[in-house]
């Protein structure tokens, strides 16, 4: 279990967002996924730092320990499928299951505790692009609530279907983490299953399929903790946090001639100044 955040106010809510991944050990995507999310989170980056700030994370990286290293596909060392015992896990038939669920418990049952966001990282072996499963909730609000992060999440990714993404309460998956949070937390938690293709992605426009690479997987990953900036609205933040590098002193800029500045070279232009908002601009590659 890893926990990044500085939301360590005094008298402040703590809100968190807890993510697994690798329920099923096959799904290797999903490490992938995790560890892009986890190398943005204890990076410089500003968006970082504002997130770091006002959010705790708390990410189980590796659900299925016994069945990664057996080679398993799909089931545990005792051969059960985890992602449907969430509903009465055993501590010694499903103890990574049970242990995680107990914490999640004792989370949602501390009123200093806003557990917000439940993230379930999985594989998806014959869909493109990556997509989300939601829950449906009689509380029409809270349904509609609920679709407002994976929206956002297609603005960040460009890998990311909306329209893939969908919400159901299929009886098949009565035992997942993401229905049975969904229906233990309040109306102000919310979970989803994040698939990504095991092979390619279309981007929008698009008819040509792109494969999917590591770095590729690393970079969802990366946008999916860029876009609760966004959900949360702290953009103004990151000014506060974003540190121009120092201006040089102008007399040592050389001089570039103007047909190789109407030209748009720039290699002569040794000194450049970095300012704020160049910083706040920066795409999370």
């Amino acid at each position: 279990m890893a926990r990044f955040g500085d939301n360590l106010r005094e008298g402040a809510e703590q809100k968190v967002v807890f993510i697994t991944g690798r329920v099923h050990p096959g799904e290797t995507p999903s490490s992938f996924v995790c560890q892009g999310i986890i190398d943005f989170l204890v990076s410089q980056h500003p968006i970082a730092r504002v997130l770091r700030e006002y959010l705790v994370f708390k990410i189980a990286p590796m659900l299925n320990p016994d069945g990664v290293y057996l080679g398993n596909y799909r089931c545990s060392l005792m051969g059960f499928d985890l992602n449907r015992h969430w509903l009465d896990p055993s501590p010694w038939v499903h103890p990574t299951l049970h242990g995680v669920k107990q914490l999640i418990v004792q989370m949602y049952n501390d009123p200093k505790t806003s557990l917000e966001f439940y993230i379930d990282i999985h594989a998806h072996s014959t869909m493109m692009n990556g997509f989300m499963y939601g829950n449906i909730f009689e509380d029409e609000e809270r349904f509609q609530r609920q679709a407002i992060f994976p929206k956002l999440l297609c603005q960040n990714a460009e890998d990311f279907s909306y329209s893939s993404t969908s919400f159901n309460r299929d009886a098949v998956k009565a035992g997942t983490g993401r229905r049975f949070l969904g229906g233990l937390l309040d109306h102000t938690s919310y979970c989803y299953t994040l698939e990504v293709s095991f092979y390619s992605y279309i981007i929008s426009g698009t008819t040509a399929a792109v494969p999917y690479t590591e770095e590729a997987y690393m970079k969802l990953g990366r946008n999916v903790a860029r876009t609760f900036l966004d959900y949360y609205r702290l953009n103004p933040m990151v000014e506060k946090v974003a540190i121009p590098m120092p201006r040089l002193r102008l007399d040592a800029e050389p001089e570039t001639s103007g047909e190789a500045r109407r030209a748009g070279d720039t290699t002569n232009l040794a000194y450049k100044r970095c300012s704020t908002e160049d910083l706040i601009n920066i795409t999370v590659q």
